[in-house]
């Protein structure tokens, strides 16, 4: 008579050396993501953290509240921000206040403006064809993506002498001209990719049906790029809100923003941690929320295209 039962303990041993298997990895992969969750979330962590610290426990590197540390309104207070300041009369307040203005004119006008240009250069490049010299679609394309390559500080002195003479400097409506141009390159590259995953046979469908050209863009297109086109906008407002090179560069009183009041916490007398974290927490908070806020948008739009 035959025994199975060799062949029984086989394959348990196999099924359990599978699991064991199965097991290790997801307990790595969940670790690795873990840690790279940690190390993403850490600066965020210690800059809410430290606008609560003083400088004592900002020097000793102090880290978990009520545990190493006693919270307090310190940095929010230097900002008149905190509590018992709020309903009080403050100049740094209003001077924040001042800033964060700025940087959400300038933010949101770049984003609208390199969103509103770079939706109808992509259509162009994706449903047309052009030839400039040896020039295709997709050289075009490059060339606008190898903008990115040029520091920024090579354009420092050219954006001052031209800003100067256009009497640009230190105003609103500079700065958004310049961040329109930085982000441009990103806008373009994003929607090319969202427009060529819509089919070009509801673009003819639409033709045959009677619509113009912008006709078929802004009511078949826009419509079913709007995915693209939010986390196009959140990443262009994102750069803009975060930009400081130009800031600092081309402002002087009128339309510094928040990125250059916050390098201002360094003096002579050292760093003022506890008012730098304060103003940082404050400048991620809007980002953070809308980033909450828009998620599926910018997932769906930045994923478009990848798969066809």
């Amino acid at each position: 008579m035959v025994s199975y039962a060799p062949a029984i303990r086989n394959m348990d041993q196999g099924r359990r050396a599978v699991a064991a298997r199965f097991v290790a990895s997801r307990v790595l992969i969940y670790g690795a993501l873990l840690l790279w969750a940690f190390i993403c979330l850490f600066p965020i962590y210690w800059t809410i953290t430290t606008s609560f610290k003083s400088a004592v426990d900002v020097t000793q590197g102090h880290l978990v509240p009520w545990v190493d540390f006693q919270p307090d309104w310190k940095g929010w207070r230097s900002l008149g921000l905190s509590p018992d300041t709020i309903f009080q009369t403050s100049t740094v307040r209003s001077e924040f206040l001042a800033r964060f203005e700025n940087s959400v004119i300038n933010s949101v006008g770049a984003a609208l403006l390199a969103l509103v240009l770079g939706s109808l250069a992509a259509y162009g490049l994706s449903r047309f064809r052009y030839k400039f010299g040896f020039m295709r679609n997709d050289d075009i394309l490059f060339f606008f993506i190898s903008q990115l390559i040029l520091p920024p500080v090579v354009l420092a002195l050219p954006f001052l002498v031209l800003y100067k003479a256009l009497a640009l400097l230190d105003t609103d409506i500079g700065l958004i001209l310049i961040y329109t141009l930085s982000v441009l390159p990103i806008v373009i590259w994003i929607m090319r990719d969202q427009f060529d995953s819509i089919p070009v046979e509801l673009d003819e469908a639409a033709l045959v049906d009677g619509l113009s050209v912008w006709g078929v863009f802004m009511r078949i297109i826009v419509p079913l790029a709007l995915p693209g086109m939010v986390a196009a906008f959140i990443l262009s407002l994102v750069l803009c809100w975060n930009e400081y090179f130009f800031a600092a560069l081309l402002t002087g009183t009128d339309a510094k923003t928040l990125p250059v009041m916050v390098a201002s916490q360094t003096g002579s007398q050292g760093i003022n941690w506890w008012s730098m974290a304060a103003l940082s927490a404050a400048a991620i908070a809007p980002l953070a929320i809308i980033g909450v806020l828009l998620e599926r948008y910018i997932i769906k739009g930045l994923t478009a295209g990848a798969v066809k």
